[in-house]
């Protein structure tokens, strides 16, 4: 399936973008004490005492570049993961990538060889979407700014991994780099947990358009649902133009998310479309 990584801003990424830049404009407007700040920063040595402190810094940030460098990485590669995990297995996903940067920082803390100091940010879940984009379109192509060529996901999620081990081992500055590494990490977990309890549950589907089976929405409760899909040749106009170009790359969507998470992850929206393809599918074969 060719789908193109700057997909249409999806709800929940549509949504945090709007968040975090109400939440900065909050800061520094309204909610200005420092007091304040630091209650919603996360600070590992008050991290028990301020429990709440592992979601709210998730979504304050130190100024209008950190809050556009982060916006950035969301709008880029949340779309693909979102349309993936669905939208809520998406928010979920994202607030715990940004909980694992804060509790590998905790962890680090602890250890007493490293110094942590507060931070603030979505940097941490960012890097996890990036993970997740990354396992989902391995080879889309991406500039990253200083390099000056193109770079495949798989190889960009290396960099950036390597990026945050040096600048955690050079220091100073104040870039977050182990909630950055946190949030690589979760995302590593989730997706290889979700490998391992899911190995084989839909093959990878033929890179043709597929006929579809959908079972009925009225089907008894508990049944197994079955997607069952065939290759068949692309029809066209006699100029050679793929018929309803628009409806067959949804279709391709669609399955492709079902061959990588599940039929389970559907939405209701997306069932409703596979429901309607099949229908008119079957009723084109009766006549």
């Amino acid at each position: 399936m060719n789908e193109s990584p700057l997909s249409r801003i999806t709800p929940w990424v549509g949504r945090l973008l709007a968040i975090n830049a109400v939440v900065l404009l909050l800061q520094q407007t309204i909610f200005t004490s420092d007091t304040l700040a630091d209650l919603v920063a996360f600070a590992p040595a008050l991290a028990f005492q301020r429990p709440w402190t592992f979601f709210t810094y998730i979504f304050v940030h130190g100024g209008l570049l950190h809050l556009l460098g982060n916006s950035l990485g969301l709008f880029v590669f949340g779309p693909i993961v979102e349309n993936r995990l669905g939208s809520t297995r998406f928010l979920l996903y994202y607030l715990y990538c940004g909980v694992c940067g804060a509790v590998f920082s905790l962890a680090l803390y602890y250890t007493g060889f490293v110094t942590v100091a507060p931070f603030v940010g979505a940097s941490g879940a960012i890097l996890g979407l990036a993970y997740g984009f990354a396992k989902y379109l391995p080879d889309a192509e991406l500039m990253i700014f200083p390099i000056p060529f193109p770079i495949k996901a798989q190889r960009m999620v290396w960099l950036l991994a390597a990026m945050d081990v040096v600048g955690a081992m050079i220091g100073g500055g104040q870039i977050a780099h182990y909630a950055h590494l946190g949030g690589l990490g979760g995302g590593w977990l989730f997706f290889t947990l979700q490998g391992i309890t899911q190995p084989t549950e839909t093959p990878r589907l033929p890179m043709m358009r597929p006929r579809v089976a959908v079972p009925s929405r009225g089907a008894e409760v508990g049944q197994q649902e079955v997607l069952q899909a065939r290759s068949e040749p692309v029809a066209t106009t006699p100029a050679g133009t793929p018929k309803d170009d628009s409806e067959a790359v949804e279709i391709d969507r669609v399955l492709d998310k079902i061959s990588a998470t599940g039929i389970a992850s559907l939405t209701l929206a997306e069932r409703k479309f596979l429901d309607s393809v099949a229908e008119r599918k079957r009723g084109g074969q009766n006549n």
